[in-house]
Parts: structure tokens; C-alpha cells; sequence
């Protein structure tokens, strides 16, 4: 849940204040996990980050199709969206775009010329980043799709 924000007043970074700044308060109070680290097959780590890249790719320039492949990637992936930003570049019409999400972030950096595009899927909690990989193929409909998977914070004892 956001305080209550003017997102139209413009922000001092150097002395910003907890009420300048739109904050997500978990939705579960109950949890008593605060740091949502991941256990999954005996290992323990903060969350999921895949490196996903798209060769022979399409409708890399369309910024109406990234959003809606980055709203519908955090649908499937059980994530919670905080906000959107996305950026066109000329004359080649890439985008550098990221959902910040609660449970960490998306982003994209595209180059339509070579039908490439360079996808972060980083997601802690119970979110299942790996959904994202169908979505963006679904959207995008590359030629091969590559993905690496790191565990953040992975805990070794």
C-alpha cells in the first residue's frame, strides 16, 4: 500500500523523506520472514536472477508491446508491480525499460536492428521469475531464447 504521494511534486534526492517517497508495506503482516530469503533444494538465497537473452527477435521498438509484455510477465510470475518506466531511443528505436517491483525488478535494453534484446528477471519471495521467460517468448517470438539463472544472496554454510 502506497502513503499517500504527490507524484507530480518534484523530489529533493539529496533530502528526500519517507513521505516523499512511495513505499510498499507487505501484505502479509503475519510473516515473520521480513528478508523473504528463498529455501529451495537445501540451498538458501534472497532470490532468482535470470539473464535472458532474445536473438531473432521481433516488435523490439514497440513500446506498447514491452509494456504489456512486463504487465503480464509479473501477472504470471505472481510478483507486485510498483511502477514502470520505459525510454525509446532514435533513429534505431531500441528501448531501455524496468518495472520496479516489489519483489525486485524486471528490465530490458533492445536493439531492433539486430533483432536483439537483453532481458533482467530478478525476483525474490515466492514469485516464480521463470514464467517470464513463456511471456516474453509469446511477445517477441524469437528465433532462440538463451537464460542463465543466478541465486542472489545465496546463503553457504
Amino acid at each position: 500500500m502506497y502513503k499517500d504521494f504527490d507524484y507530480n511534486q518534484e523530489i529533493d534526492p539529496t533530502g528526500a523523506t519517507d513521505t516523499q517517497w512511495p513505499s510498499f508495506k507487505n501484505v502479509n503482516e503475519n510473516d515473520e520472514r521480513n528478508d523473504h530469503f528463498i529455501q529451495r533444494d537445501g540451498k538458501q538465497f534472497a532470490g532468482t536472477h535470470l539473464i535472458i537473452d532474445l536473438w531473432g527477435a521481433s516488435r523490439l521498438d514497440n513500446l506498447q508491446v514491452m509494456e504489456q509484455a512486463f504487465r503480464e510477465a509479473v501477472i504470471e510470475c505472481g510478483a507486485t508491480l510498483l511502477h514502470i518506466h520505459m525510454h525509446h531511443f532514435t533513429p534505431n528505436g531500441g528501448i531501455s525499460g524496468v518495472a520496479v517491483l516489489a519483489e525486485s525488478h524486471i528490465s530490458v535494453h533492445t536493439w531492433p536492428e539486430r533483432d536483439y534484446a537483453a532481458f533482467d528477471v530478478f525476483m525474490c519471495g515466492d514469485a516464480e521469475p521463470h514464467k517470464a521467460t513463456e511471456i516474453l517468448r509469446k511477445a517477441f517470438l524469437p528465433s532462440e531464447v538463451s537464460v542463465k539463472e543466478i541465486l542472489r544472496g545465496e546463503v553457504h554454510n
